[in-house]
């Protein structure tokens, strides 16, 4: 077997084992916010909004450095210490006494943690330019599989064993992964197209804002994931409200998660191969009007079996957005930047984590449910009109053995 292909087959059991146990906890993560301690239902939404964001805080600044140091350092041991960081932090939430110990927690978790965009730099830099969009889009693929799992193992765990014992099991399964890695994952020889010296972080920030191209798909990144994080926190309580007194609910938030994430696994690697081959404009178009659809059809439904149904939509398509926008971006740029360029690409995705999450509790404190759904739509349906207009197609970008230098031609 190839190397690259090998790597992304070891990175994609990893990051699924990984995003499996991270998901575990999303179905109950508000209500543990209630087990906590806080009673009433306006400071569950907010602190359940602050709760999801807290990762994403101190991660938004240091992804970037990670993406910096993996181009310097190599790739591989970012991915180990942003796995194993992750299981210290898992260990640390789960003696949380109070929901402000929980939110520091959190935070740490950010700062430690990471594995996504370093897995992702990875694959980046060890696979072959024409089969980037592949290679992202099958280990995207990974991530969707964990989300089908994860919730759905999750919500029944917690409604048998309580909340605490799986932030336990979640450190124990990122120590798997990372031991895998550790293992069998063997990173390629570093290019180095620049003999005199490694590029700085700032002059990775300059070289990535003065492309149009680039800062374009930045853009694209974080506003449909920022929509989709609106929703996040608020979706426990949603579900919750359709289904009053159920001893369950832990368990049918979390089946509600999973069926999302299982659409978004079978359709991320078939968007991948769209994109390698189609201009990519009218795939990405189309996926972000059919989950500005889906998010409007949620805001308006009362029932459980339709909310389904709408979630399968979703799941479809978000898996045809963030990989391709991550192969646009990373097709980009120069091989010697992959790393630095993904992770900044990655910090655009952790401040819509961040910046999601916060206002979807904050709006939910003010108003009722359904207008969080309401916001994302608004929010993916704007996007959909950047890409027609603006968004250069993935085809211009195929055989360019420097597209940063091409903006102009672009942009036109």
């Amino acid at each position: 077997m190839e190397l690259w292909k090998r790597n992304l087959f070891v990175l994609w059991i990893a990051q699924f084992i990984t995003i499996m146990g991270m998901s575990l906890v999303v179905p109950f993560l508000p209500f543990f916010v209630r087990f906590l301690g806080v009673e009433s239902e306006v400071q569950v939404s907010r602190w359940s909004g602050y709760v999801f964001a807290g990762p994403f805080l101190f991660s938004f600044f240091l992804t970037p450095l990670w993406g910096w140091l993996g181009d310097r350092k190599g790739q591989k041991p970012m991915v180990l210490r942003a796995i194993f960081g992750l299981a210290l932090s898992q260990i640390l939430i789960s003696f949380s006494k109070n929901v402000e110990t929980l939110f520091i927690l959190r935070v740490v978790q950010g700062a430690l943690s990471g594995f996504i965009p370093a897995a992702l730099a990875l694959v980046a830099t060890s696979s072959p330019k024409k089969y980037s969009g592949y290679a992202i889009g099958m280990l995207s693929s990974s991530s969707s599989v964990g989300l089908v799992i994860g919730p759905l193992i999750g919500g029944v765990l917690a409604d048998v064993l309580g909340y605490r014992a799986i932030f336990i099991l979640v450190s124990a399964l990122c120590i798997i992964a990372g031991i895998l890695v550790a293992v069998m994952v063997k990173e390629p020889p570093r290019i180095h197209v620049s003999p005199n010296r490694p590029y700085s972080l700032l002059e990775n920030y300059q070289y990535v804002f003065s492309s149009k191209a680039i800062t374009k798909g930045l853009i694209l990144i974080l506003v449909p994931q920022a929509a989709f994080m609106i929703v996040q926190p608020v979706f426990p309580l949603f579900v919750e409200s359709m289904i009053p007194g159920s001893s369950m609910k832990s368990t049918l938030t979390g089946m509600a998660f999973s069926i999302t994430g299982v659409f978004m696994t079978f359709s991320s690697p078939f968007w991948g191969k769209i994109n390698d081959k189609k201009n990519a404009r009218l795939p990405i178009s189309i996926a972000l009007l059919t989950a500005s659809i889906s998010f409007l059809l949620q805001a308006f439904t009362s029932s459980y079996a339709a909310l389904l149904v709408y979630r399968c939509v979703l799941g479809a398509s978000m898996g045809g957005i963030l990989p391709a926008l991550y192969t646009y971006v990373s097709k980009c740029a120069d091989d010697d930047r992959k790393g630095s360029v993904t992770g900044i690409a990655s910090s655009f995705n952790i401040l819509a984590n961040l910046l999601g999450p916060i206002a979807g509790g904050l709006l939910a404190s003010f108003l009722v449910f359904e207008w969080n759904f309401v916001f994302a739509s608004i929010l993916t349906l704007s996007a959909v009109l950047f890409v027609s207009r603006f968004l250069p197609s993935l085809l211009d970008l195929g055989g360019n053995p420097n597209p940063h230098t091409t903006d102009v031609v672009q942009d036109q």
